[in-house]
């Protein structure tokens, strides 16, 4: 599977507890009160049906990878719950730093975070692992990781040429097999612009209705971001227009705001629902103009990019926190606190001295000894 794909959750969520159990085991020819890796994993998905979408999504995603690492060890998808070794956190953590590398703290968090999920569940229904408990696994990993740090982020300067790399290519003309990548690259233009002037993450885009911006007139709109919270974002002038004409090319009625156009999308269901571009198709998006502009950009990096816009120009970092979604303020502090730099920029004009001028005090002092030695030494003699 691959690694931008999700499992799907199970379409009956009804068959879970004992009877799951017992279901697997009689296929697999092991005992009936064995609960396998497999079931387990079933028996979780579905008991995610009280999550918010964006909770279903990123735990099933963090589950994929937690396979794929099962996989490489070789531990197989029939293996008992029970067995499941008490190492399992810190070498699944290990993988995914040699996966992802050592600065990627935040994918190893959300990877990371699934998984845990997944062992308190095991633990609540005392079917987790033998040899250590959750609070033991927990342990461990946190031995690994360490003490976590907040690197100030990077920003690529170029991150504007993204977008004006999609807004300079030329639009196909709106017929025959043109009219596919005409509303493709009208979406991609509003789809940046978005990214760009809301701040927003890929999933809550993701997730962007069209009545949410009322068919691009309406300069803010309600998400609902991490945690399940609500928050108001603010759309610039440049992101509804793009959006309008995005929308008035479509023609269409269908609720998500951004839309996939290939030919393989299939025929329309739910008012287009199975049509909503994706989040991971987002961050394809921004991949492909970036490598078009030759920009070094993800869709996190527009948040970066319009916090320290914010910050260097003056406002709060708890300003900054409400239109960013964090649920706590330590957290913009500790990663954008570095950006609030205009005042230190002020004093650093004003006392800053140029080096001619210093040069010139140094000669005139330099000057002033030599005559004072002279003039000693006149004196002397």
């Amino acid at each position: 599977m691959r690694h931008d794909e999700t499992r799907e959750l199970p379409e009956n969520r009804s068959r879970i507890g004992a009877g799951l159990v017992a279901e697997d085991a009689a296929q697999r020819g092991a005992p009936a009160d064995v609960l396998t890796v497999d079931a387990a994993l079933t028996m979780f998905a579905a008991s995610l049906t009280g999550k918010s979408p964006h909770t279903q999504r990123t735990y099933q995603t963090a589950l994929d990878r937690f396979c794929e690492y099962l996989a490489e060890r070789t531990l197989a998808p029939d293996l008992p719950t029970a067995a499941l070794p008490a190492d399992l956190l810190e070498r699944y953590y290990t993988w995914l730093v040699a996966r992802y590398g050592r600065t990627a703290r935040a994918t190893h968090t959300t990877y990371l975070a699934g998984v845990r999920a997944f062992l308190r569940f095991l633990e609540r229904r005392q079917c987790g692992p033998e040899e250590a408990s959750y609070e033991q696994l927990r342990e461990g990993l946190r031995a690994v990781i360490g003490r976590a740090s907040y690197r100030t982020p990077r920003i690529d300067q170029g991150l504007p040429l993204v977008v004006t790399a999609a807004l300079d290519l030329p639009l196909p003309a709106p017929d025959g097999q043109n009219h596919e990548r005409r509303l493709e690259l009208l979406r991609d233009r509003a789809l940046l612009l978005t990214l760009y002037g809301t701040a927003l993450r890929r999933a809550e885009v993701a997730a962007l209705d069209r009545v949410d911006v009322d068919d691009g007139w309406a300069d803010r709109a309600l998400v609902l971001g991490k945690g399940n919270k609500e928050r108001v974002v603010f759309f610039d002038p440049d992101s509804l227009a793009a959006i309008r004409t995005y929308l008035a090319a479509r023609a269409d009625r269908h609720g998500p705001l951004f839309l996939r156009h290939d030919r393989g999308r299939g025929k329309a269901r739910a008012g287009g629902e199975n049509y909503r571009l994706s989040a991971q198709s987002i961050f394809d998006v921004v991949k492909r103009y970036a490598r078009l502009a030759g920009v070094h950009a993800s869709p996190h990096a527009f948040r970066h990019q319009k916090a320290s816009v914010l910050l260097n120009a003056g406002a709060q970092l708890a300003e900054v926190q409400d239109l960013l979604g964090h649920a706590s303020p330590e957290t913009t502090k500790r990663i954008y606190a570095h950006y609030e730099t205009g005042h230190l920029k002020n004093a650093f004009d004003r006392y800053s001295v140029p080096v001619a001028d210093l040069a010139r005090a140094v000669r005139r002092r330099r000057g002033g000894r030599a005559a004072q030695a002279e003039a000693d030494g006149a004196d002397g003699a």
